[in-house]
């Protein structure tokens, strides 16, 4: 017997069940020296925020390594540090994440300039999209970071963060007008 393919799932409103943490937010505990808040909205197509959205982040520790098994250069512990958070956006489509600075990453087409990966996942999607914070003090790093390069520059604003005090703004928008840029991954 043949089965036809069936239509998949979405990833939301499903995000309530498994995925929320505790302690998601704290990539870096309150406290980690040199650590921040990354805040934001998520928003949809038609700018009405996303409140049932999840953003994970994803991210190299100061000095630019990973602290996974997988890393090629090596697990290293750092108390107060995961490298991950996790955020469901709460009633009006907001996000935070507490987090330190990564630095620099080694590519195959050169330094890329420090920055966080981002997921969101979210009612109506079938996948996750992707997408990365690049900071706006890295002028020269930004300047030479292969991915960030490849973004055309009217679009380029849309991946960098805004400062907000000690802390770093970034919103999201899930399509239409300014629409944040995804990666194909």
């Amino acid at each position: 017997m043949r089965y036809e393919t069936t239509p998949s799932q979405t990833v939301g409103p499903y995000l309530r069940i498994g995925l929320e943490w505790p302690d998601g937010p704290f990539a870096a505990a309150e406290g980690t020296p040199g650590g921040f808040w990354i805040r934001g909205t998520v928003r949809d197509g038609a700018g009405e925020p996303v409140t049932d959205a999840l953003v994970e982040t994803w991210q190299a520790a100061p000095d630019g390594r990973f602290d996974h098994p997988d890393d090629p250069r090596g697990a290293v512990s750092r108390p107060g540090f995961r490298g991950l958070g996790r955020c469901p956006t709460d009633a009006s489509g907001e996000y935070r994440i507490h987090t330190v600075k990564p630095g620099p990453v080694p590519g195959p087409d050169g330094p890329q300039a420090p920055h966080i990966d981002v997921s969101v996942f979210a009612r109506g999607m079938l996948h996750r999209v992707v997408t990365r914070i690049y900071f706006p003090e890295e002028e020269a790093a930004n300047a030479a970071d292969p991915v960030l390069s490849a973004i055309p520059a009217d679009r380029r604003p849309t991946v960098v963060a805004s400062r907000d005090g000690a802390d770093y703004r970034f919103d999201i928008r899930l399509q239409g007008r300014d629409e944040t840029v995804f990666f194909d991954i």
